[in-house]
Order: C-alpha cells, then structure tokens, then sequence
C-alpha cells in the first residue's frame, strides 16, 4: 500500500531481526534505481545508511534493471556470501551472466546518470503527488491520503473519511475506467484492495501527469457513478486484477 515508515523504523527492525538470528533483506524490485527521487535506493531513505544498523544485509534488484530485459541481482555482504558457500549446495544459473541483458543493464545505469532520471523522478513526482493532493482537497473525497516519494506513491481511496471505510469497488471500477477509457495502466494494492499503486517509467514528464489527473478527475466524478450502478445492478463486484 506505500506505506512510507517513519525515520529509524527499518534500523530498529533490523536489530530485532538480527538479535532473532535473521537477516535483513531490503527489495528493490520495483523501489529501486532512483525512482524514489531523493535516494536511489529506498532503504536509503531512512535516514540511517551510515549506521551498520541501516544497512540491508541482503538487497535484491530487478525489473527496472533491464528495461524490459530479464535481468535481475542480489546484492549482499561477504559474510553473508561465505555463510551460503559453507551450506555446500552448488548454485547454478543458466541464465546467469547473460551478455546481452548485463549490456542492457549497464545501458539502463548510464541512461539514468547521463539524463538525471533521479532528479526528474523527484521534481515530476513533487508535482504529481502535489496535484493528487490538491484533487483531493477540492474535487475527490474518494481521495483518503496521499502518500509515497518520486515515481512511486499511493492513492488510498475511502468512502469516508473519518471512519476511512475502504473504498475497495470504486478503486476497481476507476482502475478499470482509466484502462479501457483513458488508456492508462494503474496496480492496485493494500490489506483492503483500495491503494492505487502509482509507478510511472522515469521519462514521465508533467504534461503526462497533467493528463493522468484530469483523466483520475474525469473517471471518478463523470464515469465511475454510472459504473457503480451498473455493477450494482449487476451484481458484478469482482476486484480488477492487476
């Protein structure tokens, strides 16, 4: 659901893990590669990278890596690395190593220095997430709370905001409206079904984002009544995969 933790939160996690006799594995998988605009990685966000405390014992990496490539990677300590070589079980990959995806994986890491996609998630998501907010305060009561950093922030959608009773079928239906009306791709996430998942390509611009607002705006206040009473009627309230 996006859930940002507060400063101090992972480390103290952390400790509890590590005192248990566990590691701590940070995913990078969709957080990763600068797209949370102030760090480029997410764990780094806590403010406490420079304390052994903060520092994953584990990070994984993948999708964004290759662009659309299969490329994935683990990153870890050499404790870490030499406790799995003294299990004894071999690993194999046969895929492992691939030239041509490791020459797309270097290309994504240059791409994303050279054209200074880490700042651009930053200012474009500023503004993004700024926008939705003030959606929010004037036409979209829908809107509960807005929430994440960069190119990856949450919408969590409510009927109600003091009782924050879960908006799960109008999250469905407006996931659905955006797809098919306004060719836009949305995830949806959350214990509750009602947490739109933003996560834009990186070369997002504000032009792009004025777009999807206004499309959010349209598919909420002029299509999704008319969704609701068919469903309704219908008696078709399944969830939307996404």
């Amino acid at each position: 659901g996006v859930i940002v933790p507060p400063p101090g939160y992972l480390a103290k996690v952390a400790r509890a893990v590590r005192a248990a006799g566990g590691v701590y594995i940070a995913d990078e998988v969709q957080t990763g590669f600068g797209r949370l605009g102030s760090t480029f990685w997410a764990w780094e966000q806590q403010g406490d990278q420079m304390s052994e405390d903060g520092i994953p014992d584990i990070v994984t990496l993948g999708k964004p890596f290759g662009n659309g490539m299969p490329l994935a990677a683990v990153v870890t300590t050499p404790q870490v690395a030499q406790a799995f070589e003294d299990v004894g079980v071999e690993y194999f990959n046969t895929f492992a190593g691939n030239p041509v995806c490791c020459a797309a994986g270097l290309a994504v890491l240059k791409v994303i220095q050279e054209e200074n996609l880490q700042q651009r998630a930053l200012e474009v998501g500023g503004y993004m997430k700024a926008e939705f907010e003030r959606l929010a305060r004037t036409d979209v009561p829908l809107i509960g709370c807005v929430r994440g950093s960069g190119l990856f922030l949450g919408l969590e959608m409510v009927r109600d905001r003091d009782t924050l009773e879960p908006a799960t079928l109008e999250t469905s239906l407006v996931c659905s409206i955006l797809r098919n009306q306004y060719q836009i791709l949305t995830s949806i996430d959350g214990f509750h079904d009602n947490v739109f998942v933003i996560k834009p390509p990186m070369i997002f611009s504000k032009k792009d984002v004025d777009y999807f607002v206004s499309s959010f705006r349209k598919a909420v206040l002029d299509d999704l009544p008319l969704e609701l009473t068919a469903a309704r009627f219908s008696g078709d309230t399944a969830h939307t995969p996404t």
